[in-house]
């Protein structure tokens, strides 16, 4: 994402499903197969059916387009592979850092065509399509959904250790004094770190960093330059240090990725991360979390007018190699499954009460993909129906209007991040880690990957 401040609100709203715009994108007149992105590994049987159930439904309503459901969740690595061997489904997800680079490489199908058919396409958020559009000017992404990063809290953990549920911390010293609490009243990890090298290690800490004011990088293409050794990221590095290794609140499992964080989680292991303010959705749909125990607050911000928090999101593509049929199709599937829900009052309705009725999350906070008026309006025809514990997500809900919201790093991004993994491996592993030395060898590969465009 661009900077941008988040004036506009955070979304309450669902971002499954919805109406076809059948006239906007055309009519399939052969019958045409599609494999589409579906739920993550592991995901609940009520969530499967959930979108088994929207399946039947687009089926129904284009009796022309039959669509194949796959698996599917993105990670750096496997993306990268079935990207190469061509075997990722027709259409799929991917992550803001990704959409305008991938573009460029020709390797995402151009949707500029269908996407300005779209009725409600002049009501995007502009600053969330641009992360879809590449440096041509054309859509090779439509927006799933955005959200910020945020702290996530176990409030049974909390009331346990003596720690008051409703006043989550609001600097990264009453994290850390918590998390000792937590771990020492409860004998569970007080706070965890994504650790893995998948790359969410380096994106939790350019997350941290940015709390402190800190950036990994400045300018812009194969002219940018690395800074990860900046002194924000040192003393990122160095809390976790103290965490770990001093105060022994962060448990024994230090090699967690996304999915595994939210598991450990939800079954109670852990009493504080960091991760986008939408993961409720995960937690409810692979990890059977009880939602009695959530709770959600903004990231601590250092006093200074740099310090904000990262935002970023998730947008949907089409393979390259999709024929005509094939992309006309996918681009009705998009419309129906992610885009029109807040956008069409009868299918926003209808969504929301298809997720209740599987148990599933209606209103998870996420950040707005179309302008005010659209997301206003997009709220007052779910508001009956959202089922998630909006009242445990007050400390976030309330604190990141005022909070300054940063993009990703711009060059290279995933490459940065992977840059970065070593270092916060090293510390969670390494009592005697030298900080400096791991950030000044993060940095020259940092910088030889913006120099290379990889």
């Amino acid at each position: 994402m661009k900077s941008i401040r988040l004036a506009a609100g955070v979304a309450v709203a669902g971002l499954l499903a919805v109406c076809a715009t059948t006239a906007a994108l055309g009519s399939a007149t052969k019958s045409v197969t599609i494999s589409v992105a579906s739920l993550i590994p592991g995901s609940t049987p009520a969530a499967i059916q959930q979108f088994n159930a929207q399946v039947a439904q687009f089926e129904r309503k284009n009796p022309s387009i039959k669509i194949k459901p796959v698996e599917y969740q993105w990670t750096a690595p496997t993306f990268a592979a079935k990207l190469a061997a061509n075997t990722l489904p027709t259409v799929f997800e991917v992550p803001f850092t990704d959409a305008r680079t991938l573009g460029d490489n020709g390797q995402l199908a151009d949707l500029t065509a269908g996407a300005k058919a779209l009725p409600y396409f002049s009501k995007y958020n502009k600053t969330v399509l641009a992360e879809g559009t590449d440096s041509k000017g054309r859509v090779v992404a439509l927006p799933k959904g955005a959200y910020a990063q945020a702290l996530h809290y176990n409030r049974k953990l909390f009331a346990q250790a003596g720690l008051d549920p409703n006043k989550p911390p609001t600097t990264w010293a009453q994290v850390a004094k918590d998390a000792l609490a937590i771990s020492q009243k409860t004998g569970k990890a007080g706070y965890v770190e994504m650790g893995k090298d998948d790359n969410t290690a380096g994106w939790i800490l350019t997350t941290v960093v940015y709390t402190l004011g800190g950036r990994m990088e400045k300018g812009t293409g194969k002219d940018a330059v690395a800074t990860v050794d900046n002194p924000q990221t040192v003393a990122a590095l160095n809390m976790l240090h103290h965490m770990r290794w001093v105060d022994n609140s962060m448990g024994s499992n230090f090699d967690y990725g996304w999915s595994d964080i939210n598991q450990a989680f939800a079954a109670g292991n852990v009493g504080m991360y960091v991760s986008g303010s939408d993961v409720y959705t995960n937690l409810v749909q692979a990890s059977k979390i009880d939602p009695s125990v959530y709770g959600l607050a903004a990231l601590p911000l250092a006093k200074n007018k740099k310090a904000g928090v990262l935002g970023g999101g998730t947008l949907v593509s089409v393979k390259p190699t999709a024929n005509a049929a094939e992309k006309a199709a996918s681009l009705k599937w998009i419309d129906f499954y992610y885009e029109a829900p807040l956008v069409s009052k009868g299918r926003a309705v209808a969504n929301a009460k298809t997720l209740t009725a599987n148990a599933q999350p209606v209103g998870v906070p996420a950040l707005p993909l179309f302008n005010k008026a659209q997301y206003d309006l997009a709220n007052s025809w779910i508001k009956p129906y959202i089922n998630v514990p909006i009242r445990q997500m007050k400390p976030f809900l309330t604190d990141v209007f005022n909070q300054q919201l940063i993009p990703e790093p711009a060059a290279s991004t995933q490459s940065v991040y992977h840059a970065l993994n070593a270092p916060v491996e090293a510390v969670l592993t390494d009592r005697n880690a030298n900080i400096p030395a791991l950030l000044k060898q993060a940095n020259q590969a940092a910088q030889q990957a913006i120099s290379t465009g990889s």
